[in-house]
């Protein structure tokens, strides 16, 4: 299994990035997918997640509003876009893939041990 992290980069706050992660070796589609990020010495957080069809998304409170979690799974990819960056989003970002069930994942998407695939992460840098 492989989750390939891309599109992080450097941007002004106020400004806006894609991030995407492609994944294989799994059925995507079988997949609850979420997003975790970590700033430089901080611990790992929950951003967003989505459920496998993509019918219900989640977001911790400090992104609600500014980040969407989308998901295709046709092209076995879940995205985030993030508006209206601040400087405390920078962070590595990771995405992660559950094989929960569905009534688990609802109770438990913030937490990493929901997640049984991880992937290498992708920087992004939001500058003041």
């Amino acid at each position: 299994v492989q989750l390939q992290a891309s599109g992080g980069g450097l941007v002004q706050a106020g400004g806006s990035l894609r991030i995407s992660c492609a994944a294989s070796g799994l059925t995507f589609s079988g997949y609850h997918m979420g997003w975790f990020r970590q700033a430089p010495g901080k611990e790992r957080e929950f951003v967003a997640g989505i459920t496998r069809n993509g019918g219900t998304t989640y977001y911790t409170y400090s992104v609600k509003g500014r980040f969407t979690v989308s998901r295709e799974n046709a092209r076995n990819t879940v995205y985030l876009q993030m508006n209206s960056l601040k400087p405390e989003d920078t962070a590595v970002y990771y995405c992660a893939a559950s094989s929960s069930i569905l009534s688990s994942y609802n109770s438990n998407y913030g937490i990493s041990p929901t997640y049984n695939y991880w992937g290498q992460g992708t920087l992004v840098t939001v500058s003041s």
